[in-house]
């Protein structure tokens, strides 16, 4: 039947629909078999004791362990669990110190969410700990656990123990296979950038392989920072991966060939994926005869000599490692790390806003359940402390999100609670529960929820015994928790709704500004590691404000408009490094030189283009005649007009 005219259509919002949308993500089979064992052993154990809480506080700890593994390489999973289940037990223990004390226990838990809340800032495995530190200091305040006050941090700690094991089995078999698979895939990444050339699919897989380079280098020196001394295996992954960069640029140029050439012939993205294979199997020796087209221009030259260059350097057994540090930029000692990392700590505006509004969220949600007598109520605050983290996203997508999650997780948790008696049948339920959290947290931060929340509340019940009754105070405690994130936490700050957006944008148009003056000033073959570094480091602030803008278009208005209107400009800049990046190739390979007032013409347009977007004062108007259509950089002046032209609607 029609729907009559006029009549309403009732739909959920973009902003919504865009974040309940489960992301395409294979499942981590290995991850799902090792969280499965790692909290459903420890229970097996407690019963089999006697001592089913304490079981629960190994799986307890187990299941921070299974959250905070996220790296690929074994020694920087060691640090990824390790440092974050002692910052975990830490907060357990305070917790359990404080437990029924009254305010003094509402301060202890405010002081160390602001704690919690700086450490964010700091990285990747800071944000973890500060979050374990927050929550478990949470649970220790809020559940009677047993005694002595030391036992409860210990077990916990022995359940990250626990996956730590499980987790290093496979070292001795797979030692530096995960280097080399993720410096392999960022060739395969180059090869599908390189198959899509002319294609509507080139810039999604543009972005794929900057994701896949953020992703190589980070691990590489992470783990060259972590050293002392020099591996000679990590010096040729990272003479390896530099030699990927060369071909990536000439992959950038070949895009944007006269259409005359014709499709880039598929000899060239074989050749890489051979490379690919070559560096993941470890293989040195002679480099192997290329059978390469011959070039048909300055973009296909520069793609031969590239793939020439990066198959010599694959095949080399022993390549120099200083070449790859001058290349890339030395990485700081631990020592000065941390002292950096503490200088942020302490001096950022941005870790303190962060600190405080955690903090007044746990503050008020401390206040509450003191006042109000609400059952078990430290679920409010770790609904809160789940919301509220800084670096999780955009905080009023991740209330509602949270909301739905838990209460998706809570029809999960009810037949559990009310039909599955305790003792060995929670042994083989935990085991599939277990499994679903590797398995959905890929899918989304939603889907996350609904898969921990069964997990920690049949844990919950075996501390206190509560069973069926849990689920409908839990469903309250997470609206509650919700309601006050949104408040203090969104409502309260007009940096929530008020997006920053712009300023993030302004910046990479400035630094985009800058390496088109650093690429065109300097002599062909001069200063090219500084020109590398630059580029590598613009391309990954791009990507991070490509992500930015796509979690703020999950915001509800004047958030996600906003984003939604400076979407096409985020995607012009991205054009113009690429023209950028490609014109320098071609310029390498014997194409025109620019002169001095191109250069000039074309920086100072982008400059205009990003003061007019940081205070939003119109753009003045552009002079499309000032280059001729025959000057080098003509294709990078249409990029640059066509930008500013989308910024002035």
């Amino acid at each position: 039947m029609a729907r009559p005219r006029g009549a309403v259509r009732l739909a959920p919002p973009g902003w919504l629909t865009a974040s309940l949308r489960p992301r395409a993500a294979p499942i981590p089979w290995a991850a799902v078999a090792r969280a499965s064992v790692a909290l459903a052993a420890p229970l097996a154990v407690g019963t089999a004791t006697g001592r089913p809480a304490y079981g629960a506080l190994v799986s307890m700890g187990a299941l921070s362990g299974v959250i905070g593994d996220t790296a690929d390489a074994y020694r920087m999973r060691v640090f990824n669990i390790a440092v974050p289940q002692l910052f975990g037990a830490l907060g357990l223990l305070l917790g359990t110190l404080v437990f029924g004390a009254g305010w003094t226990a509402v301060a202890t838990v405010t002081v160390v969410a602001l704690l919690s809340g700086m450490i964010s800032s700091i990285g990747a495995v800071a944000s973890v700990s500060g979050l374990l530190l927050l929550l478990n200091a949470v649970v220790g305040a809020g559940l009677p656990l047993p005694s002595p006050w030391w036992l409860p941090a210990a077990l916990l700690l022995l359940g990250g123990l626990v996956v730590l094991a499980l987790t290093l089995l496979a070292w001795p078999l797979r030692l530096g296979v995960p280097e080399r698979a993720v410096v392999a895939g960022t060739y395969r990444a180059v090869a599908d950038m390189l198959e899509a050339t002319g294609t509507p699919e080139y810039d999604g897989r543009r972005h794929e392989l900057t994701r896949s380079l953020d992703q190589s280098y980070d691990l590489l020196l992470a783990r060259r920072a972590r050293r002392h001394g020099r591996s000679a295996t990590l010096a040729r992954l990272l003479a390896q991966l530099n030699a990927a960069i060369p071909v990536v640029e000439a992959a950038t140029a070949a895009q944007l060939r006269p259409p005359e050439f014709g499709p880039l012939p598929a000899d060239y993205p074989a050749a890489v994926r051979a490379l690919a294979d070559a560096v993941e199997r470890g293989r040195t020796g002679p480099a192997p005869p290329l059978d390469l087209p011959v070039p048909a221009g300055p973009s296909t030259r520069a793609l031969v000599e590239a793939i020439g260059h990066a198959t010599t350097v694959a095949h080399e057994a022993a390549p120099d490692p200083y070449a790859a540090d001058d290349r890339l930029g030395r990485p700081a000692r631990l020592a000065v790390r941390a002292r950096g990392a503490t200088r942020a700590l302490l001096l950022s505006g941005a870790s303190w806003r962060y600190g405080l509004r955690l903090a007044l969220c746990i503050g008020l949600a401390q206040v509450l359940v003191s006042v109000i007598a609400v059952p078990r109520s430290y679920w409010v605050t770790l609904t809160v402390t789940f919301v509220m983290k800084p670096d999780f996203g955009s905080v009023f997508s991740r209330a509602v999100l949270r909301a739905l999650g838990t209460a998706a997780g809570l029809l999960i948790a009810m037949p559990v609670l009310a039909e599955v008696p305790h003792g060995w049948w929670d042994v083989p339920v935990m085991a599939v529960l277990a499994a679903l959290i590797p398995a959905l947290s890929a899918k989304g931060y939603a889907f996350q929820t609904a898969a921990i929340t069964p997990v920690i509340l049949l844990l919950s019940d075996l501390l206190n015994h509560q069973g069926f009754h849990l689920v409908l105070p839990r469903l309250y405690d997470s609206l509650i928790g919700c309601g006050i994130a949104l408040l203090a936490g969104y409502l309260l700050w007009p940096e929530s709704w008020h997006t920053r957006i712009g300023d993030r944008l302004a910046d990479a148009v400035q630094d985009t500004a800058s390496y088109v003056s650093l690429a065109f000033t300097t002599a062909p073959g001069r200063d090219e590691p500084a020109r590398a570094r630059y580029r590598r480091r613009l391309y990954r602030d791009l990507s991070a404000v490509r992500s930015e803008f796509q979690r703020a278009l999950t915001e509800p208005p004047p958030v996600g408009t906003r984003a939604e209107a400076w979407w096409p400009v985020v995607i012009a800049v991205e054009r113009i490094v690429d023209v950028t990046t490609a014109t320098r190739v071609r310029i390498e390979h014997g194409a025109l030189v620019p002169t001095a007032a191109e250069v000039t013409t074309v920086t100072r347009e982008l400059t205009g283009l990003a003061e007019a977007l940081r205070t939003g004062r119109p753009l003045p108007e552009a002079q499309p005649d000032v280059l001729s259509p025959d000057c080098a950089l003509a294709r990078l002046h249409h990029e640059v007009h066509a930008a500013r032209s989308v910024a002035a609607l």
